[in-house]
């Protein structure tokens, strides 16, 4: 088995790799790097891993965490400004589209006479 034959075995023993190439983190190159100069040793791979087995009780403790640290009242004043841009863009929509119909309902125009100047 060659090299390469190796890391794609190595990386479907690892799912969680997919994750942080998928967020843009790291490429598929540079973990075939680290896996080129370090095979499987768990120094080099240890960062990338999770070490917590129940990572549903982890994730929803770290989001318990994170959701401390939000200032609702902030969070409120920025829901406020654009629910007040959203109600700005559908009022200029709403106006444009009624000076289209109002503009279609006075039917055809004449068009004025070209003047002519200069013996054209």
């Amino acid at each position: 088995m060659n090299k390469k034959d190796a890391f794609k075995l190595f990386a479907s023993k690892h799912p969680e790799l997919v994750s942080y190439v998928s967020s843009g983190d790291m490429s598929w190159q540079k973990f075939y790097e680290i896996y080129d100069i370090y095979g499987e040793s768990e120094d080099a791979w240890s960062s990338y891993f999770h070490q917590n087995t129940d990572n549903t009780v982890s994730s929803v403790g770290g989001l318990a965490d994170k959701f401390k640290n939000f200032d609702m009242n902030s969070i409120q004043e920025h829901i406020k400004t654009a629910q007040k841009a959203l109600n700005l863009v559908e009022e200029l929509t709403t106006k444009s589209s009624e000076n289209i119909t109002n503009l279609a309902s006075k039917g055809p125009q004449i068009p004025r006479p070209l003047n002519k100047f200069f013996e054209d």
